[in-house]
């Protein structure tokens, strides 16, 4: 074997995540080299005029060729099975570039209502503005997306598991929907990696990914990337090109490192998540948990079927009377908490904690909400690494009280 091979294709995922991607150069450097340049020489002249007219392959300018960025986008794509990956300065960059990339004025998409606020507010607020159309429906119901679409829908886009509620949509079954009618299926892979999911060996044709989250694991950097085939990914790459929302090569190295721990880390993030669902099912304070790896999860079979585990986000509610008493009791529960983060943000080894209806969805509307299932007792908790006994007695305090 080549050692400068980027990768062999029958290669495991975890052996993948470690080597894949990496060409080394002619120092024969063993761990993945930054390059922190904002540029390249050429021999000549004419080496320079055939690089930049994609005559010659080469690095011409690290907006959007550079070696670091380079080998995270191979190792990504190899881990998803994609023909091509193209990363962006964050998780929303990479939504909008697709958009920018696939979607022109008078195209619609189909969106599951169980979205990202900001994905929601890019989708109405921003592409709204461009001309295209956005239609939302619940994320497990096949019926409801063919119903939504129409001759000009050119996007299916969905979060699968969803965030918080750990909705799961039929990822193979939503493929032929789109298919049947020309449009493409993006998979939001964030809460899952494709060590617990790969949405394109399902029949996505894309995959999107806020590499700021698990693909880190350590929530050290932002950044995002979109996996696929070639000829869309060459339509998103010219968006990066020409408007700029490029990942820095630095934050690139970081995301490289975090996917050679990736399968270890969410295995590990699975069996604490699994454990703190379970006894937060049985708790008396406790009225309903999210989590499709529960049994008593409406869609557990679904998931078990087309993951590969069940992620390390879950949500659930608390008992309280009425919405204000509910928010109230909620927020008495993530102030008692020592341990766990109080914050937005999730994918870290550190286990966070947030009340969705105030934070990550605030910006919704009240009629918004209701539909995507936010409710003022709901908590989220994205379970890291920490000892499990420790995670729930950080939790047991609030719950303990209000019991």
């Amino acid at each position: 074997m080549d050692p400068n091979v980027p990768y062999e294709p029958d290669w495991a995922l975890a052996t993948l995540a470690i080597r894949a991607g990496h060409e080394r150069t002619a120092e024969q450097e063993h761990a993945e080299p930054i390059f922190p340049t904002s540029s390249f020489v050429y021999g000549s002249a004419a080496e320079a005029a055939a690089k930049f007219a994609g005559e010659e392959p080469g690095n011409i300018y690290s907006r959007f060729t550079n070696p670091t960025v380079r080998t995270f986008e191979r190792r990504l794509a190899a881990l998803e099975g994609g023909e091509r990956c193209v990363a962006t300065s964050s998780g929303m960059a990479a939504i909008l570039s697709t958009a920018l990339a696939l979607l022109k004025a008078g195209d619609e998409i189909v969106a599951s209502r169980s979205l990202f606020g900001s994905t929601v507010s890019l989708f109405d607020k921003y592409l709204g503005k461009l001309g295209i159309t956005t239609r939302y429906v619940e994320l497990s119901d096949l019926d409801a997306w063919e119903a939504a679409m129409t001759p000009a829908t050119r996007l299916l886009f969905a979060e699968t598991p969803s965030n918080p509620l750990s909705e799961v949509v039929d990822i193979a079954a939503l493929a032929e929907i789109a298919h049947r009618q020309d449009a493409l299926l993006a998979i939001d892979n964030c809460f899952l990696t494709p060590a617990l999911q790969q949405p394109l060996a399902l029949g996505a044709d894309l995959v999107i990914h806020s590499a700021t989250k698990y693909l880190d694991g350590q929530g050290r950097a932002i950044g995002g990337a979109v996996v696929g085939r070639d000829r869309e990914l060459e339509e998103v790459f010219g968006v990066v090109r020409t408007c700029g929302p490029c990942l820095s090569p630095f934050n690139a190295w970081i995301f490289t490192k975090g996917l050679e721990t990736l399968a270890l880390r969410m295995r590990a993030h699975c069996d604490n998540a699994r454990a703190l669902a379970e006894w937060l099912e049985a708790h008396p304070a406790v009225a309903r948990v999210h989590y499709s790896g529960l049994e008593s999860h409406p869609q557990h079979a679904l998931a078990a079927r087309q993951q590969q585990g069940f992620g390390a986000v879950l949500g659930f509610e608390v008992k309280g009377s009425g919405a204000e008493g509910s928010r109230q009791a909620a927020w008495s529960v993530i102030d008692a908490t020592r341990l766990l983060s109080i914050t937005g943000n999730l994918g870290d080894v550190k286990s966070t904690i947030t009340h969705p209806a105030t934070t990550t969805h605030g910006r919704l509307s009240a009629e918004q909400k209701a539909a995507a299932g936010i409710t003022e007792g709901l908590i989220r908790v994205a379970v890291g690494l920490e000892a499990f006994e420790d995670i729930r007695g950080d939790l047991a305090r609030g719950l303990d009280a209000l019991a």
